[in-house]
């Protein structure tokens, strides 16, 4: 795969995705639309996957503070690589998320690919919508494929980890939200390659994660380890909590696994870092 795949962008994920994918990755500046050209002219690959993206320095809150930079990264390059990759007939993935929903758990049953997205409280969110609406649209012609993730957990330690994030935080909240965890992300990556998927995916385990879970399963290694659970409502933040629907996924004949069934190993593997 190292001479096909290109990534962009060596964040938590992009770095994950690269080791896992064995291919190149770019940290390569994106500003204008000669830019996207000059890395595909460099590496030349037959797939990118971008996954440039801002979400802030502590939260998606510094979002907010820098509009202009959140509204380039997150809606304007992924288009500039759209365009020059479809010039080139290269494949585009674009890693979008998923926190672009209001959502009811009273009523509402997990959101499928077909959903409009409606949250628009946050301007993360509207970035990521601008994007993934119109990359939506231009995959119903070219080669084109929208992962949508939420909340990555991973197995080793990072600022981005949900589970670093929450020992940290240490007060977490009690409602259940669909999280991906990255060995499975990458494990998804390579079958929607080999089933040559276009077009709007969520990729995250199935169901949906109740965070005390998580840390109930660290502190069975950690006894000493505490935490706190509270109501979401005392966060006094605006943030999406929902659950994405799998189906389209699993009926692709991908094999989701249910996110109680990685909370342990994902602990075991994380304290041997």
């Amino acid at each position: 795969m190292k001479n096909k795949i290109l990534i962009l962008g060596k964040g938590f994920i992009g770095s994950r995705l690269q080791e896992g994918l064995d291919c190149a990755a770019s940290t390569a500046m994106i500003r204008s639309f000669k830019d996207a050209e000059a890395v595909v002219r460099k590496y030349r690959p037959k797939t990118i996957i971008n996954c440039i993206g801002y979400t802030g320095v502590r939260s998606v809150d510094d979002c907010e503070l820098d509009k202009d930079k959140t509204l380039f990264t997150d809606a304007y390059v992924p288009l500039l690589l759209a365009e020059a990759a479809l010039r080139k007939r290269i494949k585009l993935v674009h890693i979008s998320s998923g926190c672009i929903y209001h959502y009811d758990y009273s009523g509402n049953k997990p959101v499928t690919e077909d959903m409009p997205p409606d949250f628009l409280d946050l301007f993360y969110s509207r970035a990521k919508i601008y994007s993934e609406r119109a990359l939506e649209l231009l995959s119903r012609q070219f080669d084109i494929l929208i992962i949508r993730t939420r909340v990555p957990l991973d197995n080793r330690p990072h600022p981005k980890n949900l589970l670093t994030k929450l020992i940290r935080y240490k007060k977490v909240i009690k409602l259940p939200n669909s999280v991906i965890y990255i060995p499975d992300l990458i494990k998804a990556v390579r079958h929607l390659f080999r089933i040559d998927a276009t077009g709007l995916y969520n990729v995250v385990n199935k169901g949906g994660l109740y965070y005390p879970d998580l840390l109930s399963a660290y502190k069975k290694y950690v006894p000493d380890f505490v935490y706190e659970p509270i109501d979401y409502r005392k966060l006094n933040l605006v943030r999406t909590n929902l659950i994405l629907s799998t189906k389209k996924l699993e009926d692709s004949g991908f094999k989701v696994r249910p996110v109680k069934e990685v909370l342990e190993e994902c602990v075991k593997t994380y304290l041997k870092y």
